[in-house]
């Protein structure tokens, strides 16, 4: 088999995509009340002509469709009529997965920089410097997106490295410029810039809140395509060694019901 592939590994596909929504740490507060925990023991890469699916553990460790034919570890394998409809679905949804999971990184880090800047621009010591330290780690963790995330590939081990290293990187110095001021402000009774500390809940909101309703509606989407593919997933006929292939589980949990 020779398949050119031109997009990078994902592990857990929806952990990656958890990543980029949690990195917009408002959005707990703006609404979104379903979580879609999707797991996969396969990394996942995107060709022109494939979908193809590895791990290093366990069997099968290779999966690829290609337009409606699967290989399954080192053979072409024979499917039924259905299956190969199924296995043409599966590649579209796994496509249109792509965009989605691009657009939701970006909204998701354009969230969260929002947020630290409206809360640096009434509270840093020193608002310029706090604004350039902001300005530098989202080029990093844009130019870590523009690596990772694409409508072609999604590599979600390296998304949650520059996730990582951006939060590392600029929260402390952000926080430590944030409490300072405000420890300045209640020290020397500047009321003027306590008062703004009371609206400040009211402020972000109003600045983040649209931006989060979008970024809701295209996780919902996602979610929606994630199920699709579990659905396709499920139902294979195929079977390896007398067992489905299961390559993906999805399940969503609605925040705003109680934990039994």
């Amino acid at each position: 088999m020779q398949d050119k592939t031109t997009g990078t590994g994902m592990r857990n596909v929806v952990l990656g995509c958890a990543l980029m929504l949690v990195a917009g740490g408002a959005l707990a507060s703006d609404g979104i009340d379903v979580d879609c925990d999707v797991n996969s023991d396969y990394d996942f890469a995107l060709t022109d002509k494939s979908v193809i699916l590895t791990r290093g553990n366990g069997a099968p460790r290779t999966v690829l469709m290609r337009q409606g034919r699967l290989f399954v570890d080192d053979r072409w394998v024979d499917v039924s009529a259905a299956d190969r409809d199924r296995l043409i679905d599966y590649e579209r949804e796994a496509r249109a997965a792509m965009p989605l999971a691009a657009g939701i990184a970006r909204d998701a880090a354009t969230i969260a920089f929002t947020a630290l800047g409206e809360v640096a621009k009434g509270f840093s010591r020193d608002p310029a410097a706090t604004e350039t330290k902001l300005q530098q780690a989202r080029a990093d963790l844009d130019r870590t997106l523009a690596r990772s995330v694409s409508t072609r590939h999604f590599n979600s081990r390296e998304l949650g490295k520059g996730i990582g290293e951006a939060v590392s990187e600029v929260v402390p110095r952000v926080v430590g410029d944030i409490v300072g001021g405000a420890l300045r402000a209640a020290f020397t009774g500047d009321t003027g810039q306590l008062e703004q500390l009371d609206k400040l809940d009211a402020r972000i909101e109003a600045v983040v809140e649209p931006r989060a309703r979008a970024l809701e509606r295209n996780a919902e989407t996602l979610c929606r395509t994630m199920q699709s593919l579990d659905r396709i997933d499920d139902a294979l006929e195929y079977r390896h060694a007398g067992k489905p292939l299961q390559l993906l589980r999805v399940e969503v949990k609605d925040r705003a019901q109680p934990a039994h």
